[in-house]
């Protein structure tokens, strides 16, 4: 048995690692900042608070063999300084601690927008570089997160990095109610056609990639300091994905469509208006997401298949139908 801490433990990714940790035996330690009562009746050992904070987070980290950071300030919008605070500085004291408490393993949860800016991706590997520049602070500092993981690689301390594209799935706390309540609201748009494919992966899938990555992790050996994308790996058109989740809600399939360049004109609008206002709610439009919605984002996943033996272990469909089941029984 082994004592794994899970940052971001309350969160969507995080509550589902650590349901499947329990489900195998291990001793968890959550750190996270709300209360989750559900996971604190599993008897998991909890640290409640920000990971910007040292002192708390060395005391979460002590004890522990291994560690699983999912905590991020995720969005599209908000002062560069609160995304660098946690994304950037809360990893640097997740590995000072890991460093100086004898931790052997960390496996970080990044994200496939550290790889891309507003252009589109069909297939590409790891061995896609950086971009100059971002369009959103969470990629930006999600990415020097990512850099400052792999540089902490050594025999002591063995990292790696995750880079799950659109998690989904019951409990979803981002992408999926944000569909749900624009549709129920009619003001869900397929930006473009809606022809452009699109890699997703169930949150089931996720955390399983995240455990895989875990067990494997000796240094000198992959996945040790390298990185990997996950996904269903069955891209498919934007506009399909999305109605696939409106109609598991029970909802109409979406049908109306706005173009590209009104989408980021849009985006534009919203950005200099909410900033101008010091409006500090997310826009319902920024450049940065009329990118995604319109671009293909797809991946080569083949590095993960075969240095994680990673394979989706829920397939779209089945997916789905649980998603459906979760609604029908709120």
């Amino acid at each position: 048995m082994k004592t794994i801490l899970v940052t971001g433990g309350g969160g969507f990714l995080g509550s589902a690692i650590v349901r499947m940790l329990i489900e195998r035996g291990d001793s968890v330690h959550v750190l996270y900042r709300k209360e989750y009562p559900e996971i604190e009746k599993t008897g998991v050992k909890v640290f409640r608070g920000d990971i910007s904070n040292p002192s708390l987070v060395k005391k979460a980290v002590e004890g522990c063999n291994a560690v699983i950071h999912t905590a991020a300030k995720a969005g599209i919008w908000g002062k560069y300084e609160e995304y660098f605070q946690s994304n950037v500085q809360g990893t640097q004291n997740i590995l000072d601690d890991c460093q100086s408490l004898g931790v052997s393993k960390l496996v970080y949860t990044s994200s496939p927008s550290v790889a891309y800016s507003s252009e589109g991706v069909e297939g590409a590997d790891e061995s896609i570089p950086y971009p100059r520049k971002y369009a959103s602070h969470y990629s930006a500092t999600k990415a020097q997160a990512e850099k400052l993981v792999l540089q902490a690689n050594s025999p002591n301390l063995a990292t790696c990095a995750l880079r799950p594209h659109l998690i989904w799935g019951p409990k979803d706390n981002h992408l999926v109610p944000r569909i749900i309540a624009k549709a129920k609201q009619g003001r869900l748009r397929i930006v473009g056609k809606g022809s452009n494919l699109i890699d997703s992966i169930y949150i089931d899938n996720a955390a399983h990639a995240h455990i895989l990555a875990l067990d494997r992790l000796i240094y000198g050996k992959p996945p040790a300091g390298k990185v990997y994308f996950l996904s269903q790996d069955q891209p498919i058109p934007a506009k399909e994905l999305i109605n696939k989740i409106v109609q598991s809600a029970g909802l109409a399939p979406v049908e109306k469509h706005i173009s590209p360049f009104a989408a980021l004109v849009a985006g534009s609008l919203c950005e200099f208006f909410y900033s101008i206002l010091c409006i500090s709610e997310e826009p319902p439009m920024t450049r940065f997401l009329a990118h995604q919605l319109s671009a293909p984002h797809w991946f080569n996943i083949q590095a993960a298949k075969q240095d994680l033996d990673y394979a989706p272990v829920v397939s779209i469909e089945e997916g789905l139908a649980r998603l459906q089941s979760y609604f029908q029984k709120k």
